[in-house]
């Protein structure tokens, strides 16, 4: 627990050292086809990963792998362009340990983004999806082990693990653009291969309209640590045995491409406004 602690101040302290003393207001995990967004960023400081004591380094094809700090519409933000995922070979602390770094800077709000399979029949490849609850059946915790008082109670509520607040004012956000963004459940797989048909037909069973291999850590810890979190899903493929057709990376990529104008737009709108 104290070595944890260590870690995370010297990170914390290490980022400040570049970025000054000024409050950063949101955290902003950029998932898959949404990197460029960080392109954006006025006043930009740009940290690698490698840089800062004690990170993990990003491994996924399309995550380049650094923080970039300064100011989007405005506000102060933290963006991350590649995050952490389980199946690299991290453990789940680890996945996790960026978001506790954002806290240990003082920043209390965090958007979470990603690429997703779509396990809603009812809709397509491309559509975004702002997520409204989340299921993890894989007993490993991000939280596993001693508690860090400084981090957050011991035992703590999940149920606006995903800040309902915030959710009405995205869908505004939606409406105000014209862009159509659909609300579910988003179900953790561990990856790296994508679900099986019978899995995603579980998924479905059990409420999920989406399936994906990472955020849901993240909001763990957030939670954890009672911090405001948002998190919208792109829907890049329909997922295993929808339709009769392999899944592959390449198509996850493609269709964020897609879309990511729509995305980025949203994103834009949503961090131009975000409620304190």
């Amino acid at each position: 627990m104290e070595q944890l602690m260590t870690k995370l101040k010297a990170s914390a302290e290490a980022i400040r050292a570049r970025i000054g003393d000024q409050p950063v207001e949101i955290g902003i995990v950029l998932g898959s086809g949404l990197g460029e967004l960080g392109d954006e960023i006025d006043d930009a400081v740009v940290i690698p990963y490698r840089t800062i004591p004690h990170f993990p380094i990003s491994t996924v094809p399309g995550h380049k792998g650094q923080f970039v700090f300064g100011k989007l519409q405005g506000r102060r933000v933290a963006c991350m362009q590649g995050r952490f995922h389980f199946y690299e070979g991290y453990g789940m602390d680890q996945v996790v340990y960026p978001i506790q770094t954002m806290k240990m800077l003082g920043i209390n709000n965090l958007l979470l983004t990603n690429a997703a399979g779509c396990v809603n029949t009812g809709w397509k490849p491309g559509d975004l999806m702002l997520i409204k609850d989340q299921i993890k059946l894989i007993p490993d915790s991000p939280l596993r082990g001693p508690n860090p008082d400084e981090l957050g109670e011991r035992f703590f509520d999940m149920s606006n693990a995903y800040d309902k607040h915030l959710r009405a004012y995205a869908r505004q956000c939606a409406e105000k653009l014209g862009i159509p963004l659909h609300e579910g459940v988003y179900q953790l797989f561990t990856g790296p291969n994508f679900e099986t048909p019978a899995e995603v037909r579980v998924a479905r069973l059990l409420g999920a309209d989406a399936v994906g291999m990472s955020t849901v850590p993240e909001a763990i810890a957030a939670s954890h640590m009672q911090m405001r979190t948002l998190g919208i899903s792109c829907l890049t493929n329909m997922a295993a045995g929808i339709l009769d057709q392999p899944l592959n990376h390449q198509e996850v990529l493609e269709t964020g491409e897609r879309v990511k104008k729509s995305f980025q737009l949203l994103v834009k709108e949503i961090v131009h406004g975000w409620p304190m």
